[in-house]
């Protein structure tokens, strides 16, 4: 995360393993790398719920990021989050990101609960959750995003496949 707010993108994509794209170089990217830097600095045991590529295939093609946007609150809670680069959308990676988190969620015992907070308007986000339980329990107001509606499923559910 570093290296790509230092504008280092193939320094990044040698750390990662990878070939990172001019995605993770965008300005929003650069925002959520520099945030979730700081939330490391003060809690480095944040790091492993934090965000990663979204890698398909043995060939490792990034289509995108996602993650968590940290560990389980006191409730067992923990927050989704993932972007897929536009030239990778609407061939079902979001879904198959979704699947992923949703997997490793359920496998970690202190999980009960996972959130998705999607804008009102973000009709591709909406479709990505409907047919995994997501249910709508609230909306809430985000300095950086707007308005959200917050949608939640017990993280033991199996996700469809």
């Amino acid at each position: 995360m570093s290296a790509l707010l230092d504008g280092d993108r193939s320094g990044a994509s040698r750390m990662a393993g990878v070939s990172l794209t001019e995605y993770f170089l965008i300005d929003r990217a650069r925002w959520l790398w520099r945030f979730r830097l700081d939330q490391m600095a003060a809690d480095p045991g944040r790091a492993r719920w934090m965000v990663r590529q979204a890698v398909v295939g043995d060939k490792g093609l990034v289509v995108g990021h996602a993650g968590f946007h940290g560990p389980p609150d006191e409730a067992g809670t923990v927050e989704i989050g993932y972007s897929i680069a536009p030239d990778f959308r609407r061939r079902g990676y979001a879904r198959s990101t979704l699947i992923e988190l949703l997997g490793r969620a359920a496998g970690e015992p202190a999980v009960t609960t996972v959130r998705a907070t999607i804008s009102p308007d973000n009709v591709a986000s909406l479709a990505t959750i409907s047919g995994f339980g997501f249910v709508e329990v609230g909306e809430q107001w985000d300095e950086e995003d707007g308005l959200e509606l917050v949608f939640e499923v017990p993280a033991r559910r199996v996700p469809p496949a």
